[in-house]
C-alpha cells in the first residue's frame, strides 16, 4: 500500500523528541477484509485475540497484524470497531453489571455511552509500526507517560489553538481513544483500562492518545518549535525549595517589571523590531530612526557585555575554554557561533551567560532615552526576540519579512557561504513565516528600497496615531 508521507522521517524525529518506549501504531480500518492480504509482513494470529493484545504486538513486538470479526475472542472489541452489533445481553445491561457497575440500569447507561464506529462500514482492522511506512493510516496510537503526553498536547495546540477535551468511559478505553478519534476527527487521549493493562501489557504510567494521521506533521512542527524554546522531555526540575526568579521566562515576572519597561506615567511607545537573518531588518531600523525613533540595538548590547573581563566574558571562557578567544583576548565570535549553531544545548548555555546582562544594559539604555524624551517612540532591535520570548516587553511588534528563499540567497551572497551553511543558520531561528504570526506590523522587504520606504512611512503614521490614543497614565 502506498503512503502519502515519509512516515519514517516523521516518526523517528518524534520518537527522539518524546523519547518514546514503544512504536507509534499505524491504525487503519478496512472496508474489504481481503485488503489485509496486500499489506507487507502481515501476521494473522491462529488464536482468538483482543484489540489490546494486537496493539501490544505492534507497539512492543514490532509486528504487523490484522483481524476480522471471527478473530476476536468476544463481541466487545469488534462492536467498538463497527464490525458487529452488540448482543442483547450487552444492551440490556447484564454484561456490564456482572463486574463494572452496581445495577443493570447503570450498565445500560454505560453501554450507551461507549463511542462506536458505524456498523457495517468496515470488515477488518490493520495495525503496524508506522515508522516502516506500512500503509497510510487513519490514525496513530501513541503510548506515553503523562509528562510526554503533556508535551504532545502542547505541540498539537501550538498552531490553531483549541482546548482539548478528553474522556474515559472506564472499561473499554479503546473506544475513548480509537472510536472517539474516528468520530470527531480530533486527537483523543485516555487512560488505558483494566483490560488493556491485564491483557495488553499497558504499564502503570501509560496513557494513550489517538491522533488523526493528518495532524501528525502539525504535532511534530509544534514539538520542534517548543524544543527551540526550551520546552523538552524529560522536563528538568527547577527545585521546589529554590528561588525560581531566574528559572521562569521574563513574561512570568511581576506587573511592576513590565510597567517599569513599558512605562506607566508617560507616553513612551516601545516597538519591538525583529526579523530573520538577511531579511534587511537593519535597513528598516535605519529608516525608522530617520523618522525620529531612537534605537536600542540588542546586538550592540550583546557585544558590550562580552568585552574582556566582563562577567559574561568570564562565564563564557570558563565554560567553552580559551579556544573561543582571539589573540587580543576578545571573543572569536565566528568560532563561538560555529559551536553553538551545531549544538542547541551549548547555545542555551551561552544565552544563560549573556541574556541577563544584556537585559540589565537594555534597562540602562531605556532610562537614558526616556530621561531625554518621556514621549519617545523607541524601537528595540532584537534579532531573536520571539525565540527568547521577549515580546511581553513591548507595546507593539514589528517583523521585517522576506521569503525564506530570498533569505538564503542573501545570506549566501553576504557571507560567502554555501547553501547548506545558509540553511543551517536559518534553522537556528524560528522560521520567518512563524514569526509573522506574532507581529502587529509586517514590513515586506523583498522589493525595492522605495517600496520598503513607503511601508515605513505608513507604519510611522500608525505608530503616532497609537501613541496619541494612549494618553498619559496608561501602561
Amino acid at each position: 500500500m502506498q503512503t502519502k508521507r515519509d512516515w519514517e522521517k516523521i516518526i523517528r524525529r518524534m520518537e527522539l523528541l518524546m523519547r518514546l518506549k514503544s512504536f507509534p501504531v499505524a491504525f487503519k480500518m478496512l472496508a474489504d477484509k481481503t485488503e489485509l492480504e496486500k499489506i507487507p509482513f502481515m501476521r494473522r494470529l491462529a488464536k482468538k485475540v483482543t484489540l489490546c493484545q494486537l496493539i501490544t504486538l505492534v507497539r512492543n513486538f514490532d509486528w504487523t497484524v490484522g483481524a476480522e470479526l471471527s478473530d476476536f475472542v468476544s463481541p466487545v472489541c469488534p462492536s467498538i470497531l463497527g464490525l458487529t452489533e452488540i448482543p442483547e445481553i450487552y444492551k440490556d445491561g447484564t454484561f456490564r453489571s456482572i463486574v463494572w457497575v452496581k445495577t443493570r440500569a447503570d450498565a445500560r447507561k454505560y453501554e450507551a455511552s461507549i463511542p462506536r464506529l458505524p456498523l457495517g462500514k468496515y470488515e477488518a482492522v490493520a495495525m503496524a509500526p508506522l515508522v516502516y511506512n506500512p500503509f497510510e493510516p487513519d490514525l496513530v496510537l501513541i503510548y506515553a507517560n503523562p509528562a510526554q503526553m503533556m508535551l504532545l498536547i502542547n505541540s498539537l495546540q501550538f498552531e490553531d489553538y483549541e482546548v482539548m477535551h478528553f474522556s474515559c468511559v472506564g472499561e473499554s478505553s479503546c473506544s475513548d481513544a480509537i472510536a472517539r478519534c474516528y468520530l470527531t476527527g480530533k486527537p483523543s487521549l485516555t487512560i488505558p483500562c483494566y483490560g488493556e493493562r491485564r491483557y495488553g501489557h499497558a504499564q502503570d504510567e501509560d496513557l494513550v492518545m489517538a491522533v488523526p494521521a493528518d495532524q501528525m506533521e502539525k504535532a511534530l512542527r509544534g514539538m520542534e518549535a517548543l524544543y527551540r524554546r526550551g520546552i523538552r522531555y524529560p522536563i528538568s526540575f527547577a527545585g521546589a525549595e529554590q528561588d525560581l526568579t531566574n528559572a521562569f521566562p521574563g513574561s512570568y515576572g511581576t506587573i511592576g517589571q513590565v510597567e517599569a519597561i513599558r512605562g506607566k506615567n508617560d507616553r513612551r511607545l516601545l516597538l519591538g523590531v525583529t526579523g530573520g537573518i538577511a531579511t534587511g531588518k537593519s535597513t528598516v531600523v535605519e529608516m525608522l530612526k530617520k523618522k525620529g525613533a531612537p534605537v536600542i540595538d540588542f546586538d550592540l548590547l550583546a557585544r558590550k557585555v562580552v568585552e574582556p573581563d566582563q562577567p559574561a566574558w568570564r562565564d563564557i571562557v570558563a565554560y567553552f575554554g580559551e579556544q573561543v578567544l582571539q589573540e587580543d583576548r576578545t571573543l572569536d565570535r565566528k568560532k563561538l557561533s560555529d559551536i553553538v549553531f551545531r549544538d542547541i544545548e551549548k547555545r542555551k548555555k551561552l544565552e544563560s551567560f549573556t541574556h541577563p546582562r544584556i537585559n540589565e544594559e537594555f534597562v540602562k539604555e531605556l532610562e537614558k532615552l526616556i530621561s531625554k524624551d518621556p514621549n519617545a517612540i523607541i524601537q528595540v532591535d532584537i534579532p531573536l526576540m520571539i525565540e527568547l520570548n521577549l515580546q511581553y516587553m513591548f507595546h507593539k511588534l514589528l517583523v521585517v519579512y522576506t521569503p525564506e528563499e530570498v533569505q538564503i540567497k542573501r545570506l549566501m551572497e553576504r557571507d560567502g557561504i554555501s547553501r547548506e551553511e545558509a540553511v543551517n543558520r536559518l534553522k537556528a531561528q524560528l522560521p520567518i513565516e512563524e514569526k509573522v504570526g506574532y507581529a502587529d506590523f509586517v514590513i515586506h522587504n523583498e522589493g525595492t528600497l522605495e517600496e520598503t520606504q513607503k511601508q515605513v512611512d505608513e507604519l510611522w503614521e500608525k505608530l503616532k496615531e497609537i501613541q496619541n490614543s494612549r494618553g498619559t497614565g496608561t501602561a
